[in-house]
């Protein structure tokens, strides 16, 4: 019924959320856009963190927006086709992101639990069941950690990146809801000390960790 009321008084994304917010007490569920596009303004965003490596995932975890230092850093995504720019699909599926994990088996299932938590938020939708069903496939140890119903509730964390050139990168995650797009978020990667600012800094290659 909300949904027929927000459509039929052409509510925007922020009046269709608050509407929800007082007749159910919850925000509604997120809807998957087709574009995966992001506005200048908040391509800016990323680009005024230099040494803060950045990302713009969807719902199924479609990395669409990244800057310089989330590509030194982290992975190149404009070197990826579009479809092969998934978070999930690169951690199970790409030996050289496994490799750049410390401990790559915390760090698989916390992505497996933030990610079951966006897919309970969104829907069983059409998009999320069709990448499960294919990184099951793919990966068994996937399969594995998706049985397990874990859910992850930590929106930061700490993070180790083994760089080829660079050596251990000490990072600290978290994650932000952007307003106005329930179906995009945020990963921004703080360096944790002064000294892997300072490498992060400096011209690097890619650690390829997702």
């Amino acid at each position: 019924m909300l949904e027929r009321i927000a459509s039929g008084l052409m509510l925007t994304a922020p009046e269709r959320e608050h509407l929800f917010v007082l007749g159910l007490g919850r925000p509604p569920a997120i809807k998957i856009r087709g574009s995966d596009e992001v506005t200048p303004r908040l391509q800016r965003v990323l680009d005024a963190m230099p040494t803060s490596p950045a990302i713009i995932k969807t719902a199924t975890w479609d990395v669409v927006a990244w800057n310089a230092a989330a590509s030194a850093v982290l992975t190149d995504y404009s070197l990826l086709p579009r479809e092969h720019r998934n978070i999930l699909r690169l951690v199970f599926t790409n030996s050289k992101v496994t490799a750049a994990q410390e401990d790559w088996r915390s760090m698989d299932r916390y992505v497996v639990g933030a990610f079951r938590t966006d897919a309970v938020r969104a829907g069983a939708t059409a998009e999320i069941t069709r990448l499960v069903e294919e990184l099951s496939r793919l990966s068994p140890e996937f399969e594995a950690l998706w049985q397990d119903n874990d859910v992850a509730g930590n929106a930061d964390g700490h993070k180790r990146v083994h760089h080829p050139e660079q050596g251990i990168l000490e990072l600290e995650f978290s994650s932000f809801a952007i307003k106005g797009r329930p179906d995009l978020g945020m990963i921004d990667y703080n360096p944790a000390t002064a000294e892997t600012a300072r490498r992060i800094a400096s011209p690097v290659g890619p650690a390829s960790s997702a």
